[in-house]
């Protein structure tokens, strides 16, 4: 499948308003979020076999989310092919809320995206995601935003 094709349902508006969803998540936390939006693997990836989760990490370490100052950076990965969805937590982040959490809410994202509502099903990730990262990184006052909130799209 093209990559256009897969990428489709993640029209300027759809990214639009993740990037807000994101950007109103960040007022409420210390923590930082990227959204990365893949349409096709590159045929290294393919050959080599490499999982969502490995290209996630790949993409999490290339996008410097784990460079932020409170290790508290935050990827969610959406390979558009397969619907398949990975959050990678920075260290930070990851001592206090556990994968099994983030996979549950990958798990909720990829079930909406199924039924064609990935707008739908983005932004109630985003949302799923902001209430834990408030519960565990609430915001103590004014923090630089470290990390683009505009969506990428690969």
């Amino acid at each position: 499948m093209p990559s256009w094709l897969a990428r489709r349902p993640f029209t300027s508006t759809v990214l639009d308003r993740i990037e807000t969803a994101i950007r109103e998540s960040e007022r409420t936390h210390n923590a930082e979020l990227r959204f990365v939006v893949e349409g096709e693997l590159d045929l290294r990836h393919v050959l080599h076999s490499a999982s969502a989760r490995q290209r996630a990490v790949e993409l999490f370490s290339q996008l410097r989310v784990w460079d932020t100052e409170h290790n508290s950076g935050v990827l969610i990965y959406v390979q558009c092919v397969d619907r398949h969805i990975e959050i990678v937590a920075d260290r930070g982040v990851a001592a206090k809320v556990a994968q099994k959490e983030w996979d549950a809410i990958c798990r909720r994202m990829e079930a909406v995206f199924r039924t064609g509502r990935y707008e739908e099903g983005a932004l109630k990730g985003i949302h799923e995601i902001t209430t834990l990262l408030a519960t565990h990184f609430p915001e103590s006052g004014s923090k630089a935003d470290e990390l683009p909130d505009r969506p990428v799209l690969l």
